[in-house]
């Protein structure tokens, strides 16, 4: 079979990539089956044997879990601290010179910290804000862009106890003051600006906004980046200035697994956002152990995630999971296609990168700028491509493993939430490659696609994505709202309900759909958006697409389809016809779209998914509901 019709029995989903060889042999786990049925044989002696191998416990625990679902507690008994197991262990050990964190801006400018560096800083910040009265179980605001300080700020509150709460840097005022009120937080900090696409972000301003009036916020550090120096006003403290009150012998809190570690906010379709909360111990094991075995870590490796530290992924897989593993991380502020639509090439090739770990969207760009630029680059030190943050349609997929990793390595899928804190469902480097398929269970999850009953679906059929009994890195509340986090587990009594719609095959690969209120239902059909997206981007003229459905008094729902076209197109109504004919072709008459609408861009979460909802909203002259993640 040729290589042109192998790929285009992979776009229709029939059939598989295998692994290279040599990573297939040498891979942490080696054979997915045989790894995950033991693994599940017993969780808890797993995840306590990893517990116990893999990172440090200044008192060991004397139970790994009690409880179930949203009642479960790891590690109990067990003390330790994160910062101590992702900074002060290397430090103190043959990593003390290694580079910890490589940290890129815009227009070049490079900043490498070792990990007795990074030490160093973290230490000093952590001191600088007991100075400030800040202390284990205070909550602490960090609204910073993605750079060495706000990764710093994030690990001195965890060595000293105080609970951090990131919020991406450049969501408004209003969202900002939602956040710092429900959190309690005592401390903001902050920059004074951000750099993206060569424009100078103002943060300050939005900060002063968020905190006016606020009698809670005791304190605001301002990171001064730009120059002239902004003033600072009463009740502000300059962000260098604070670390030079801090001692560099700042010692680590001492902890219980169950002491609670970070809150993050992820914002719903309706009310407020809602604060996912983690704790020390089972984050820190589920998120480091996860991480290692989804990228296949080695000691050496340069990795880069192209996420920001206002997101899960950021948190789990950017900052603690690399950094308790000992690894080196890779992290560039600004946007992946400024100053040229090559960028993150050149860097791959200048820094040597072996692991790449970025979302959907970003390869739908880089396939929408063509595979020019990265072809002019020398990509042969990345071993993998790992995606996570919606649904990776087949055309992108098999477009990376083509331009981007050239054959070499494999692009694989992952699914997970903010929830669910780590890499949950997805392809082992080990395991074959199913485009369109996000993967299997993660070791330690059990998954399962079921009925609004609660029973499994047949293979083919769509269902719910849930996910039984408990796993240690989970959220374990929403902060001030216990409510709200029972809810999860009662649409289907007793089990975690993602809110994903998703199918499974016979043998367990499960494709992600979309979100629950993204199913279409035509004429009692059930539709994925992401089936319809995915077939638009299979015409050569699209770049992007976005759906949704729209009352129709016969089908109940019909399909509109927004359109971002690749250069060299123009909009045409027989360009519109063409399309409908292509998913009509490609999926059937009943996935059809009954309109086209060619768009410059679509609305976007800050983490880079496509906000449906505001699409429908606007069709509909409805409320969309909470737009504090929207990309402006």
């Amino acid at each position: 079979m040729s290589m042109e019709a192998q790929f285009a029995q992979l776009l229709q989903g029939k059939g598989r990539i295998a692994p290279p060889p040599e990573l297939a042999r040498s891979a942490h786990v080696t054979d997915y089956e045989a790894y995950y049925e033991a693994v599940m044989a017993d969780p808890a002696a797993y995840w306590g044997r990893v517990a116990r191998e893999e990172v440090h416990w200044f008192r060991p625990f004397d139970r790994v879990v009690e409880g179930d679902g949203p009642d479960a507690r790891w590690f109990l008994g067990g003390q330790t601290n994160i910062c101590y197991n992702a900074v002060d262990r290397h430090a103190d050990d043959e990593r003390r010179n290694k580079a910890a964190l490589i940290w890129l801006s815009e227009d070049g400018r490079e900043r490498v910290f070792t990990y007795a560096m990074l030490r160093r800083q973290v230490a000093r910040l952590a001191g600088g804000l007991q100075q400030l009265g800040v202390g284990k179980g205070d909550r602490v605001i960090i609204y910073m862009p993605l750079t060495p300080e706000g990764i710093m700020a994030m690990l001195a509150c965890a060595r000293i106890g105080a609970i951090h709460s990131v919020v991406y840097a450049g969501l408004g005022a209003g969202a900002l003051r939602q956040r710092i009120e429900d959190a309690g937080a005592k401390v903001v900090l902050c920059a004074d600006a951000g750099y993206r696409r060569g424009r100078r972000i103002d943060l300050k301003a939005i900060v002063d906004e968020a905190v006016e009036g606020n009698p809670q916020v005791e304190h605001v550090v301002v990171h001064r980046r730009a120059t002239p120096a902004l003033e600072l006003q009463e009740g502000e403290t300059d962000f260098a200035e604070l670390l030079t009150r801090g001692s560099a012998d700042t010692p680590c809190e001492v902890m219980d697994s169950e002491d609670w570690l970070f809150i993050l906010y992820t914002s719903g379709s309706t009310g407020k956002p809602k604060g996912a909360a983690y704790t020390h111990g089972g984050y820190m094991v589920g998120t480091t152990h996860l991480w290692r075995i989804a990228c296949d870590i080695r000691e050496n490796d340069i990795y880069w995630c192209t996420s920001d530290i206002g997101w899960i992924v950021g948190h789990s897989i950017m900052v603690y999971g690399p950094l308790v593993n000992g690894s080196t991380i890779l992290v560039r502020e600004g946007a992946p296609d400024y100053p040229h639509p090559g960028i993150v090439w050149e860097i791959v090739e200048r820094y040597q990168v072996n692991k790449l770990y970025t979302a959907p969207t970003a390869v739908r760009m880089f396939m929408r700028m063509g595979e020019e630029h990265p072809r002019r680059y020398d990509l042969s030190s990345l071993k993998l491509m790992v995606c996570a943050g919606e649904p990776l349609n087949p055309e992108a997929q098999l477009w990376a493993y083509e331009h981007i990793m050239q054959r070499r390595g494999p692009v694989l899928d992952n699914w997970w939430q903010t929830e669910t804190a780590a890499p949950t469902i997805g392809t082992l480097p080990c395991m074959d490659v199913k485009p369109g398929r996000a993967g299997r269970p993660f070791p330690g999850i059990r998954a399962e696609v079921l009925d609004s009953d609660g029973k499994p679906v047949a293979p083919g059929k769509g269902g719910l994505l849930c996910l039984r009994g408990a796993w240690p890195h989970m959220f374990r509340t929403i902060w001030g709202d216990r409510s709200r986090y029972e809810a999860y587990w009662q649409t289907v009594p007793g089990v975690y309900t993602s809110g994903d719609v998703a199918t499974v095959d016979e043998e367990g690969y499960i494709a992600v759909l979309g979100r629950a209120d993204d199913v279409l239902n035509v004429a009692g059909h059930r539709i994925g958006t992401a089936d319809v997206e995915s077939a638009l981007v299979s015409h050569p003229a699209v770049g992007e697409a976005a759906v949704i459905g729209k009352p129709d008094p016969v089908k109940g729902e019909a399909i509109k389809a927004f359109v971002i076209l690749r250069r060299g197109y123009e909009p045409s109504e027989q360009l519109a016809q063409a399309l409908i004919g292509h998913v009509r072709h490609q999926l059937g008459a009943i996935a059809a779209p009954a309109e086209i609408a060619f768009v410059a861009s679509l609305p976007k979460t800050r983490s880079g998914k496509i906000m449906r909802r505001v699409l429908k909203a606007q069709e509909l002259g409805l409320d969309p509901g909470d737009l504090t993640t929207i990309e402006e």
